[in-house]
């Protein structure tokens, strides 16, 4: 075997990691009882208006946790019976009421503590269309994973960012430090 050999086959290798790494990709499936759902790999999910009957499937699916970023005032929310289900299923569940008007100043530590909490791991993370959990996580990557504004927003984007919720992450990323 040559050495130029060796080295081709060292660069390629180190290409193909670099983009296992770099490359998750954001799939949207249809789950009976959810809205909108996308998922990062098996790390994450952003959902829309989520059912209750919806949460075995979640459990099933191996997540571990739901974070519920809705108010409980929304029409349909259902936070309580949702938490109940939750946890009957045997999966944690936070609720993190996010109002883009109005945000609790502690949102975002929080939502960042919750969603990195191994034993919340993997998280489905969901508001009543998917907006405000996309904003959160992409905050979340920016904020705990180092993550540059422009990539971060891509994937938030894929994740069901929207034009109304885009305003607020990015004016959080600009104004805020690490």
């Amino acid at each position: 075997m040559s050495f130029r050999f060796l080295q081709f086959s060292g660069l390629v290798m180190l290409v193909l990691a670099g983009a296992a790494v770099a490359g998750q990709q954001v799939t949207k499936q249809e789950i009976a009882g959810i809205s909108t759902f996308a998922r990062i790999d098996t790390t994450i999910a952003c959902g829309g208006a989520t059912k209750v009957e919806a949460i075995p499937e979640l459990k099933k699916m191996g997540y571990q946790a739901i974070i519920n970023v809705r108010r409980a005032n929304e029409e349909g929310a259902e936070v309580e019976a949702e938490g109940a289900a939750a946890r009957a299923a045997g999966m944690k569940y936070v609720h993190l009421p996010f109002d883009p008007q109005s945000p609790d100043p502690h949102l975002i530590d929080n939502f960042i503590a919750a969603v990195t909490a191994p034993e919340n791991q993997p998280a489905y993370i969901h508001c009543a269309a998917g907006g405000r959990a996309a904003a959160l996580w992409m905050i979340k990557r920016w904020k705990a994973d180092g993550w540059d504004e422009a990539r971060a927003l891509e994937e938030a984007n894929a994740l069901g960012l929207n034009d109304r919720l885009r305003p607020f992450a990015v004016e959080y990323i600009r104004t805020h430090t690490r």
